[in-house]
């Protein structure tokens, strides 16, 4: 029997989950959550196979969530959600998701990504395969050493004006370097470029 947590933050759609996870044999819904905390605090409680979670929200949300999951337990996460857009598939297999499904997936398909899952096998759906396939097909990115810097200070949430400070430059010109940071990357927010360069391995 595969011992699965559900959450998501939607009491209807969430039921609706359980209620179908029901009808599958060998899969046993074992706790639920609303939120990404109470989602750490029954995982490491229950200790399931498999947490099949959202990816959106209240709180840390799925992708954190997922990160202190698998820092503590031997677990697998298949995130379900109805997002694809690529920051979100780099945030969920940059925490270690083992697969993501969308919510729009047959009953069979999310039947079967669990059971993958369980096995310690990759799940997922097509459309977010051929994003990965494209992004890990792209070609090298070229980071200057200066937009590096500037990329490793916006993963700590820094401002324009602190890395300015830091880096002993102009605000203006870190804002030159951001623009070109995300031209580079092909991105549009500071969340996305610092999901890129991770995936990329273009910052530690």
């Amino acid at each position: 029997m595969i011992r699965v947590v559900v959450a998501d933050d939607h009491p209807v759609v969430r039921g609706g989950l359980v209620a179908l996870l029901a009808e599958a044999d060998d899969i046993d819904v074992v706790g639920q959550a609303g939120d990404g905390e109470a989602l750490v605090r029954l995982a490491l409680e229950q200790r399931p196979d498999v947490v099949l979670t959202d990816l959106r929200m209240p709180g840390i949300g799925g992708a954190e969530a997922t990160r202190r999951i698998l820092a503590a337990l031997e677990t697998r996460v298949l995130i379900l959600t109805t997002y694809e857009t690529d920051a979100d598939i780099l945030a969920a297999t940059e925490a270690g998701a083992t697969g993501y499904l969308l919510k729009a997936a047959p009953p069979l398909e999310i039947f079967a990504g669990i059971r993958a899952a369980a096995r310690g096998e990759r799940a997922m759906a097509p459309s977010v395969a051929r994003a990965l396939a494209e992004r890990q097909a792209q070609p090298a990115i070229a980071l200057s050493a200066r937009e590096r810097e500037v990329l490793a200070h916006m993963k700590r949430g820094s401002t324009n004006a602190a890395i300015g400070q830091a880096l002993f430059i102009g605000e203006a010109t870190v804002k030159s370097h951001v623009q070109s940071i995300f031209a580079k990357l092909g991105v549009r927010d500071r969340t996305s470029a610092v999901a890129v360069a991770l995936q990329r391995s273009l910052i530690d």
